[in-house]
């Protein structure tokens, strides 16, 4: 009977020492979500700020050799409230940042960042100068990526030749995807009938809306966020104006515009890596997550941020990130030797997320398929 007691004794002994083992070799990394989850682009940025919790809580429940602590800072799409977020997440021990959300704060925070020596994933800016510094790397594709592929989408699938395009010239981000549409048209054989502008305060879209009107425009191209183009809608069906819509990432977001009818975004179509209603394991699952979690669907935005994080997760892997390195950084207040290695890291990981499979090249920019969109009774519909 003492040789038993003693066996499990040992035994006992032997699991709470390899448990003991296998928690002193848990990487905990501290990572701060940087977006606007107030203002007028909060949709965005509630939407990456959840999705990247779905990951987090996935990536601790699975109990592997990193764990994350999640760090949220709101930036309210405002240039100096972004530096603000960033110090304050650095304040608070962030050594890894998702963020930020969109492009121009992005830009902003990134050139400071790659001077601490921060490395970076943004899940959706998207415009190249937030990948120039080379601590920096994109989820979504670049401005001109999608300009040019919406131009081929739409040439490839015969959608019509006569264009509308309509741009906010305030934003970089709709103007470097308005900039490589209108090169790509040119040479597809795709006729620009039409071309007006917009800015950040505009609310009236009467004088684009009758252009492309007037102009016989067939397709309306719409390189802007969900706010703007929900107006164009609106101003259209105004007309009985019913030309072929299309827009990009950006335009994801349009069906939860409070107090849009979104029976006008019918038959929209959009380049988008990840639609809601996709019968895949992984989006099913997502999105069931996603919907018990915070009582709505999951935009694309959600989508980028919850893969942004499962690729910091294989970078640190692929890179080696110790308990010891995160310890060092956090006593010295110096990331540096961290954002090298993930640097080196993202070009030699490929990553199969809800997005799409991904690679890196050194630049920062994404290389994966971009996938159209048809919004139908309300939902987004993969095209073939």
């Amino acid at each position: 009977m003492k040789k038993i007691f003693a066996l499990m004794l040992a035994l006992a002994m032997m699991i709470t020492c390899v448990a003991a083992f296998a928690e002193e070799d848990v990487v905990t990394l501290k990572v701060a979500h940087i977006g606007p989850t107030t203002g007028g682009a909060a949709l965005y940025g509630q939407a990456t700020r959840d999705g990247a919790a779905i990951a987090v809580q996935e990536i601790n429940e699975a109990g592997g050799k990193y764990r994350i602590e999640l760090i949220s800072e709101d930036d309210e799409h405002n240039v100096e409230k972004a530096m603000n977020a960033y110090n304050a997440a650095l304040d608070a021990g962030a050594i890894l940042i998702v963020g930020n959300t969109t492009s121009k704060p992005c830009e902003t925070v990134g050139t400071q960042a790659n001077i601490d020596r921060v490395f970076m994933i943004t899940p959706s800016a998207s415009s190249e100068a937030a990948v120039e510094p080379d601590n920096v790397f994109q989820i979504c594709f670049t401005d001109p990526n999608q300009g040019a592929a919406s131009a081929q989408y739409i040439a490839g699938h015969a959608l019509g030749t006569k264009v509308a395009v309509i741009y906010n010239n305030a934003d970089v981000y709709s103007q470097g995807i308005r900039d490589t549409f209108v090169e790509q048209a040119a040479d597809l054989g795709l006729e620009i009938v039409s071309e007006t502008t917009f800015t950040d305060e505009t609310t009236d879209f009467t004088v684009q809306v009758n252009d492309a009107q007037n102009n016989g425009a067939e397709i309306v191209f719409l390189p802007m966020y969900y706010t703007p183009a929900s107006m164009i809608l609106q101003t259209a069906a105004q007309k009985e104006y019913k030309p072929i819509f299309f827009g990009v990432d950006g335009m994801d977001g349009i069906l939860g515009v409070e107090g849009f009818d979104t029976s006008l975004a019918e038959g929209v179509m959009l380049l988008t890596p990840f639609v809601a209603n996709a019968t895949d394991e992984k989006t099913v699952s997502f999105v069931t997550k996603y919907l018990a979690a915070y009582g709505n669907k999951p935009i694309q935005f959600a989508a980028d941020a919850y893969d942004a994080v499962y690729v910091l997760v294989a970078a640190a892997e692929k890179a080696g990130i110790t308990a010891d390195m995160v310890a060092e950084a956090e006593a010295n207040s110096d990331p540096s030797a961290i954002c090298e290695a993930m640097i080196a890291a993202m070009t030699e990981i490929e990553v199969e997320g809800l997005t799409g499979t991904m690679t890196w090249e050194e630049s920062g920019m994404v290389t994966k398929t971009p996938l159209a969109a048809t919004i139908v009774n309300g939902e987004y519909v993969f095209e073939d």
